[in-house]
């Protein structure tokens, strides 16, 4: 038994049969395991007078093979060991179990160790009298020799299968659940194969159960585009992409490839699959630049998918893969099924569904006003202000990320760096003068909001609380000058508003550690003036702030790490001292 990087414990030499007896386990409603066979046949099967699709190939996968099987999709799928093709006994026995005398189709990736396996068994199963069809996945348009002008490609020679699997097994499965035969039910496989590309990209290796190292790396900051689910070689190594940098590179190195033939409906099945350790969110961002790129090349996605569907162990990465779609196709696609790791319900679906239907979208980030990076002649009192601070706050961004990772989950830095970005705008738009408590009141009241909705979490509605209850109280005195004793009135305000929603005091590890000492230095200071004043309750507060790593936390989940906590200030409460001794720069006596 051996531990991986990731903490997961396997034994490594029985992990194939460990998962597909766990897989049989949780969806026995929908699968069952072939009796002496490494593989999965369907509850639905076999079905006299039904063509079997059987499909197949290495462990790490997942939901490739075998939770794609089940009714309207794959019958069975035969699974070798990691990043290996089955046996041929396997593939036999696994074929045999999913048999209902109208014929077999096979259908699996372009790889050597499964077209000689699977070949084999196909070739067992004619000599008894089977009828066998085989459709090779050659949908990775990033393997095999480069093109050459003047010669065609053989995709059954020259390039792998990939995600592109799912779209053919999808096809395949929906003719033969409806009792096409077999010869119609290969045909249409090899059709959907014909209309299928995919492109891939990965930012990250995998690493092997019992391995103590990955397979294969990517260097930092980096993403290999074209590479393989095995860690093939790809293409090129881009650096520093975006998301939509991402999106583009995916988007352009199929429309070049993608068949045009002259039944095509200019519809697309869209298939965008993470390689096993993407989040969804981080797809579903790319995803927003694909459908935009694939709109503007005159295509329209149909029933997008954003998901696992050939996964790579651990591998960090996105693969995109398009369909193009005929009514022949799309009807077979529309068809509905039931696998363990895709359900398609029954109905009509109509390209307009895919469609949406809003005025705009309100997270367009050319709707959202870019804030200055530094306080210009033209900003008012309050939005320079902000703008010192978040210009301090952002350059001790990963700090206070570290800071809050010692009990938190690190974001500290980057929730109130963005929400101050949106307070700095909403400030801007808002205090349009004059000059005076009144308006930088007001300005303050929009940004508390605009930044309590951008941050979000606790410590963006605390910061948001202690922004608008200062504005609040700017926002009611007499419009003449901003005195000291007006922000001490403020700050006592804001430390009321805070202390209230979180619900936390003073000595228990939070922002309220250097607020305190903040608003009763500045009440002390009232004969000064506002600047000199305010500099020295900040100063205050910064010394507050570096105390509380003296403190044992006692507030939410921090509260349970004990004496771990002491060493480390609070995130929060240095965060504060940071934006007090910017904003005490900014003002005048």
């Amino acid at each position: 038994m051996t531990t991986t990087p990731a903490g997961s414990v396997h034994h490594a030499e029985t992990f194939r049969e460990d998962w597909l007896e766990g897989l049989a386990d949780a969806y026995a409603r929908t699968v069952r395991r072939v009796p002496g066979a490494f593989g999965v046949v369907g509850r639905h099967v076999p079905r006299p007078g039904k063509v079997a699709v059987v499909i197949g190939g290495g462990s790490g996968h997942y939901p490739a093979f075998a939770g794609l099987v089940g009714p309207g999709l794959a019958d069975a799928a035969a699974i070798g060991d990691v990043f290996a093709s089955p046996s041929a006994e396997q593939v036999y026995r696994t074929a045999r179990a999913a048999d209902g005398g109208a014929g077999v189709l096979m259908t699996y990736g372009n790889y050597a160790g499964d077209v000689m396996h699977f070949g084999l068994a196909a070739r067992r199963l004619a000599a008894e009298g089977t009828d066998v069809r085989t459709v090779l996945v050659t949908d990775d348009v990033a393997s095999g020799p480069p093109p050459v002008d003047g010669q065609e490609i053989d995709p059954s020679r020259d390039r792998r299968g990939v995600a592109g699997d799912f779209f053919v097994f999808k096809i395949a499965g929906a003719s033969a659940d409806r009792g096409d035969d077999l010869g119609t039910v290969a045909r249409l496989a090899a059709h959907a194969n014909a209309m299928t590309r995919t492109f891939g990209a990965a930012f990250a290796g995998c690493t092997l159960p019992g391995a103590a190292a990955p397979l294969f790396t990517v260097e930092p900051g980096t993403t290999e585009l074209g590479m393989g689910i095995h860690g093939e070689p790809g293409l090129r190594t881009a650096h520093g992409l975006t998301a939509a940098g991402l999106a583009d590179a995916l988007v352009d190195n199929l429309l070049a490839e993608l068949p045009r033939p002259a039944t095509a409906t200019g519809r697309v099945a869209v298939l965008l699959n993470g390689l096993g350790r993407t989040k969804y969110e981080e797809m579903f961002v790319v995803y927003r630049q694909v459908n935009r790129r694939l709109r503007a090349a005159g295509l329209q996605p149909y029933r997008p998918e954003v998901g696992e569907f050939v996964t790579s162990f651990d591998m960090a990465g996105v693969s995109l893969s398009l369909m193009v779609l005929d009514d022949e196709l799309t009807a077979l696609y529309d068809a509905p099924c039931d696998t363990p790791a895709f359900r398609s319900l029954p109905g009509g679906h109509t390209p307009a569904a895919d469609d949406r239907t809003e005025d705009g979208d309100a997270t367009d980030t050319a709707q959202v006003p870019a804030a200055r990076t530094a306080p210009g002649a033209a900003d008012l009192p309050a939005t320079a202000a902000l703008q010192a601070a978040l210009d301090a706050v952002a350059a001790h961004e990963d700090e206070l990320g570290r800071l809050d990772a010692v009990a938190g989950d690190g974001d500290h830095g980057i929730g109130i760096v963005r929400g101050l970005r949106a307070a700095v705008a909403a400030a801007r738009a808002t205090e349009t003068g004059p000059a005076g408590p009144r308006s930088a009141g007001a300005a303050l009241l929009g940004a508390g909001l605009a930044l309590a909705d951008a941050s979000g979490g606790a410590s963006g509605a605390l910061y948001g609380a202690l922004l608008a209850e200062t504005g609040a109280v700017l926002a009611k005195a007499p419009d003449d000058a901003c005195t000291t004793a007006l922000l001490a009135d403020a700050a006592d305000a804001a430390h009321r508003a805070v202390a209230e929603l979180g619900g936390a005091r003073v000595g228990e590890k939070t922002l309220l550690d250097a607020l305190e000492p903040f608003r009763h230095a500045l009440r002390a200071r009232t004969a000064n003036g506002p600047a000199t004043a305010w500099r020295a309750a900040a100063g205050a507060a910064t010394r507050a702030a570096a105390a509380t790593a003296d403190l044992v936390p006692a507030r939410g989940r921090a509260a349970r790490m004990g004496d771990l906590g002491l060493g480390h200030p609070d995130a929060g409460a240095t965060s504060l001292a940071l934006l007090l001794t910017a904003v005490g720069e900014t003002l005048h006596d």
